[in-house]
């Protein structure tokens, strides 16, 4: 990993509308996310379902048009993006879904999948180098060449996985966006998907923005991560500072809810009550107080702002924990 920053998110806000009970609502699915990726890193964006996390990583390739925001990728405006210039982004950006079988052509076979972004884009030269390219692809991933003849419903679902892994790293892209990627998977499964793209990571010498809701799989995976809660980012800092010394009330609470075998490691001070609040009448003030132990009046009217909280570690509370 290098100190570069290859990948700058500023501000973005994505909403999408909906209907319900014959009314129209706007609901802001991400709003106002910073943050940054840099050169063979992975940094993981954790937080529970619901959060805005996927709307992240698909803002990011444009899979769903932001609202306001920047996102710069090698000095490349990512949202005023079009035609050539978005295929290209879309080249050096890739996505892993978190469903294998969802996200493949049940039609077309695994080497026309693996290739799919290449054909788009004449990365091909010949018919000759497409066949080699497919194979050296699957080879990669830890599947044989033959399986190229294969459909999707001939695989198991690690196997598939593979599949989409494979189809993300064929053209050789910098940026790999993992979107619960093993979260579908066998456990023994997502060891074995998990070490994967570890090591492509070193092959290729990728960056990674990585999306769970698992602390688990993010702390085996992550140089840094940022902690998500209704749209907004709420903490950020390096793996092993978030895992030992959770800083956010609701970070804490994520924390708290991974079980431990040994009690005195539980962390103290995160319990929490209630439900998120509902996306159609967000509060005004901070989005967790409802849920929070340290909330004040304040912070039923004031948006806490992201603010440093240590080298590399910041965090969004007007009550921090220490």
């Amino acid at each position: 990993m290098t100190e570069t920053t290859i990948l700058t998110v500023s501000d973005l806000k994505t909403s999408f509308k909906v209907k319900r009970a014959g009314r129209k609502y706007r609901v802001q699915a991400v709003d106002g996310v910073s943050l940054s990726l840099r050169e063979g890193e992975v940094l993981g964006l954790v937080g529970e379902s619901g959060c805005g996390k996927t709307t992240v990583g698909r803002s990011l390739v444009r899979l769903v048009q932001p609202d306001s925001g920047a996102i710069d990728f090698k000095g490349t405006d990512v949202i005023a993006a079009g035609g050539a210039s978005l295929r290209s982004l879309r080249l050096s950006i890739r996505m892993v879904f978190q469903d294998p079988f969802a996200s493949l052509n049940p039609r077309r076979s695994i080497g026309d999948s693996v290739a799919e972004a290449g054909d788009i884009n004449d990365v091909f030269k010949s018919r000759s180098e497409r066949t080699a390219l497919i194979a050296q692809t699957l080879v990669a991933v830890g599947l044989d060449p033959s399986f190229a003849e294969r459909h999707p419903h001939e695989l198991s679902g690690g196997q598939r996985q593979r599949v989409g892994i494979a189809r993300a790293i064929l053209p050789r892209p910098a940026v790999i966006i993992a979107d619960e990627p093993v979260s579908a998977l066998d456990v023994s499964v997502q060891a074995q998907v998990l070490n994967l793209l570890m090591d492509l990571r070193e092959q290729l010498k990728l960056s990674m923005l990585f999306i769970s809701h698992d602390l688990g799989v993010i702390e085996r995976i992550s140089d840094r991560v940022a902690v998500m809660y209704m749209g907004r980012i709420v903490e950020t800092a390096d793996t092993r500072t978030i895992i030992d010394r959770p800083l956010h009330p609701y970070t804490r609470a994520l924390m708290a809810a991974v079980p431990k075998p040994d009690p005195s490691k539980r962390i103290a001070g995160a319990i929490e009550t209630g439900e998120p609040p509902s996306q159609f009448s967000r509060p005004s003030g901070c989005t967790y107080a409802a849920r929070c132990p340290l909330r004040t009046d304040r912070c039923l009217a004031e948006v806490p702002e992201l603010r440093a909280s240590g080298p590399e570690r910041m965090a969004a509370c007007h009550n921090l924990m220490n």
